[in-house]
């Protein structure tokens, strides 16, 4: 399994893209993940999805609502999401923690 991490408010939080992400993405979003546009709020909503799935996978605390999470993330640290998830679709296991 890949994991990755993000830090938000300087607390470092597991952050992988799982069914269950996908799944509260629909829920949240009324589409599906292949159906993102590229929107600012999709991203992070996605992101957050992913956050806070992982967390809950993994037993971790994780108790920020979407406004909060967004207020901490960064552009950078989206940009690092993503490009995280796209060298792990390539098969190389990374470890994103952005600063």
């Amino acid at each position: 399994m890949i994991v990755n991490k993000i830090s938000i408010n300087g607390k470092e939080y597991p952050c992988r893209i799982t069914l269950g992400a996908m799944i509260q993405f629909k829920r949240e979003t009324g589409h599906d993940v292949s159906q993102m546009s590229g929107d600012m709020e999709e991203l992070a909503t996605f992101v957050h999805c992913c956050v806070s799935r992982a967390c809950r996978a993994d037993g971790v605390a994780f108790d920020m609502d979407f406004d909060s999470f967004v207020d901490a993330l960064t552009p950078a640290d989206l940009q690092a999401f993503y490009t995280g998830m796209e060298g792990n679709a390539d098969g190389e296991k990374k470890t994103n923690t952005p600063t």
